[in-house]
């Protein structure tokens, strides 16, 4: 018997609802702890069915067929590591959260999720019951291993009941979305815990889900958090060994810890690149195509595209008319080709036209206002549309937060299309962003090195060249002052009277609220994007359409 307890933490990228293809590959993982000696594997939360499951779960084939999965692979662990691993389970009338201890052919434990998270974009309360124990210890190779599941470390309840019940190591599938601040809140709430001197292994599933990323980030720590080891990488797929030292009773770790995951624009360039790349090839798109307008917005989800699926499968596409201006036309080409995509111009001249000719006889009389500027952007969205349907490719919408919070954006027109991968990037974050990306060539990119955005579409007065010398802050509070006032009325669920108190005009305020407010039925309506911040506009905030509420 050797000194240690290897294992073997895998840190993959499960699909929702690809039970057949999860077990495929939870299947290679165990062979290759096989191969490497592992004494235990252990895998994410829901593993095989894949987090989060959302109403999938409800489906009683979904479950069985997950539940099957797990027996089929647990009737190999006679030839096989023991392993953990997560899925829905059914006993009875009960739906759990589940993971399973799989060892000698068979199931020899399941512990049940306890703490069902019911907040922001989690709502676990009303899919799945709690289970019945908060301590599940299993033993291998003579070492006590406590199971948890995500949220459940999150409250020192169960780490109390796993140390209580005699636990030397606490293992803790996960599925745990990233966002700006994670790093921070695992840390303030894991530590709540780190008292009782558990050893934890934290093992999270990486990749994008819908609106959703999932960062990875798996570590392996004795004590608190800041001294934990990264042991695969953020937003990185893999596995890494970890070994218990059976002498000492703990983690064998390198002296003095290991460095934290980076935060900042390289991991939310990440985040974005990731969540876009995964949402087309999971949805099995040929490639994207978006409207390439000589702005900073599309430029930046240009650039994200390429660095997520490679220049050959990104498709930029030019649609002036009359108010667009020959800066917008160089630079629009300029950043196509400095990122190496297909480009092609398609004048929608033609269409206002004929546009202007069918209701010309209605709108006789009538002044020219944004339902000219509409049918524009419409027949944009609806060219885009076209090429979508004749080739294949998805199309992507390039809003940013700051636009879909107030309106600024057409229905069926520059919100058209599959997904946004600047949705919860506010126009601020959008120049930032760019600037980071023109010095940086981020880690696993498929695009160039370099300027990949022309430094006049960064500087350059941001306009929807809607009509005659059009400029967003005709419309709007310059950007700066905007942005905060959001994040107050947004992220912050702020009082009118504390965003008064940041030095804003309250006319002014008052007038974002009500913009943000009647906009809703727009933000129904809008494509998924990731969510990287606090909250953001889909699954976080759930505000009603009709809504007389103003802060008075």
């Amino acid at each position: 018997m050797t000194d240690v307890l290897k294992i073997l933490v895998a840190q993959l990228n499960p699909v929702v609802g690809d039970i057949n293809g999860n077990a495929k590959l939870a299947r290679e993982v165990l062979e290759e702890g096989g191969q490497k000696g592992a004494d235990l594997v252990v895998f994410s939360e829901m593993f095989l069915l894949g987090y989060p499951p959302e109403d999938l779960v409800l489906k009683p084939s979904a479950v069985e067929l997950s539940m099957q999965a797990a027996q089929s692979l647990a009737s190999s662990s006679s030839e096989l590591p023991p392993f953990v691993i997560g899925s829905p389970w059914q006993k009875g009338s009960n739906l759990f959260n589940s993971v399973v201890f799989c060892r000698n052919g068979k199931v020899e434990a399941r512990y049940d999720k306890q703490e069902l998270p019911n907040y922001g974009v989690f709502d676990e309360q009303r899919l799945f019951d709690r289970g019945a124990s908060p301590a599940c210890i299993v033993e291998v190779k003579g070492v006590k291993i406590g199971l948890a599941i995500c949220e459940d470390v999150w409250f020192d309840r169960v780490p109390n009941a796993a140390k209580a019940a005699g636990a030397e190591l606490l293992v803790i599938p996960n599925g745990s979305p990233w966002r700006r601040s994670i790093h921070t809140e695992r840390a303030e709430a894991f530590d709540r815990w780190s008292r009782l001197g558990l050893p934890y292994l934290f093992v999270n599933q990486v990749g994008g889900q819908d609106e959703l990323i999932f960062d990875g980030a798996s570590y392996a720590t004795n004590t608190v958090h800041a001294e934990r080891c990264g042991l695969v990488g953020q937003f990185d797929t893999g596995t890494a060994t970890v070994e218990f030292d059976l002498k000492a009773r703990k983690l064998s770790l390198p002296d003095g810890g290991c460095e934290l995951d980076p935060d900042g624009w390289h991991m939310e360039y990440r985040a974005a690149t990731l969540a876009l790349g995964d949402y087309v090839n999971k949805n099995r798109f040929p490639g994207v195509v978006l409207g390439m307008s000589g702005g900073i917005d599309s430029a930046l989800t240009a650039a994200i595209a390429v660095d997520a699926l490679g220049p050959d499968r990104v498709w930029c596409v030019m649609m002036p008319s009359k108010y667009t201006s020959s800066n917008s036309l160089e630079d629009a080409k300029r950043c196509a080709e400095a990122l190496g995509v297909r480009y092609d111009i398609i004048n929608i001249a033609p269409g206002v036209g004929a546009m202007d000719e069918m209701l010309g006889e209605l709108f006789s009389g009538k002044e020219s206002d944004t339902t000219e500027e509409n049918i524009q952007s419409r027949l944009r969205g609806l060219t885009l549309m076209a090429l979508s349907n004749k080739f294949g490719h998805m199309v992507v919408t390039t809003g940013n937060k700051s636009e879909m919070a107030v309106g600024y954006a057409t229905l069926y027109g520059d919100m058209c299309g599959g997904y946004n991968a600047l949705k919860d990037f506010y126009k601020t974050e959008v120049f930032e962003l760019s600037r980071w990306r023109n010095v940086n060539l981020p880690e696993g990119a498929l695009g160039p090195s370099g300027e990949v955005i022309p430094e006049r579409i960064i500087t350059k007065p941001p306009s929807a060249e809607l009509r005659e010398d059009q400029k967003d802050e005709d419309s709007l509070p310059s950007y700066d002052d905007l942005d905060d006032i959001l994040r107050g009325l947004v992220d912050d669920e702020a009082d009118i009277d504390d965003i008064l108190a940041r030095g804003h005009d309250e006319a002014t305020v008052r007038r974002i609220e009500h913009l943000l407010y009647i906009a809703e039925y727009k933000r129904r309506q809008a494509p998924p994007g990731v969510k990287v911040g606090g909250k953001n506009f889909g699954r976080d905030r759930r505000y009603p359409i009709t809504n007389r509420f103003r802060d008075d």
